[in-house]
């Protein structure tokens, strides 16, 4: 996937660019700026994928945020193990809006999807080397994260000598949908700083 995105912005580029990326979007994003750093003037990473192993990465290990009565009854319900996991701003209006969201992407192809995740290259090799990108960098995370997380999120820090870190209470892995306000607002500040 990395080499792929690689090769677009080689045939589509002639200077660096901003990136920006959610989840695993985000980890090739990171893993650009490390392997190609020569195209990337800035780092936008929200809820950011720092490891692919589950079993290696910090979740928060607090109870999830009190929720009303059947916020989960508009989702199917093999969604909602997943949902439950993910969302830290738990009504059913952000249940709506994420699958408005996961509606408008259509079926998806949990084939390829699963083919993917479980294949040699989707950890990228070098995740875990020391190399410092120092372009702009945010990385914004949801404090009830339970995917991927914050902490691990704050100890890749040292690898974005000018990154700000935020953490966003009642704020999961659909953080763009559960608090768009602050997401719109950090993501102005990132874009000043990257024309800096």
């Amino acid at each position: 996937m990395l080499d792929t995105v690689c090769a677009w912005l080689d045939h589509h580029i002639d200077t660096p660019v901003l990136l920006a990326g959610g989840s695993y979007g985000a980890y090739l994003a990171a893993g650009i700026a490390r392997q190609r750093p020569d195209l990337v003037r800035g780092l936008l990473l929200v809820c950011p994928g720092v490891t692919i192993a589950r079993h290696s990465r910090t979740l928060p290990h607090d109870p999830p945020l009190e929720a009303p009565p059947g916020w989960l009854d508009a989702a199917p319900t093999e969604l909602h193990p997943h949902l439950d996991a993910a969302l830290g701003h738990r009504t059913p209006k952000v249940v709506a809006t994420v699958l408005a969201a996961l509606q408008s992407g259509g079926p998806g192809d949990p084939t390829f999807q699963q083919e993917l995740q479980n294949g040699p290259d989707y950890a990228l090799p070098d995740e875990n080397t020391e190399i410092a990108f120092d372009g702009p960098v945010s990385v914004i995370t949801g404090r009830q994260d339970r995917i991927v997380g914050y902490a691990d999120q704050f100890h890749a820090m040292r690898h974005y000598p000018r990154g700000t870190y935020t953490v966003i209470d009642a704020a999961g892995h659909y953080l763009p949908y559960e608090q768009p306000a602050l997401l719109h607002s950090l993501t102005q500040d990132w874009l000043r700083r990257s024309h800096i």
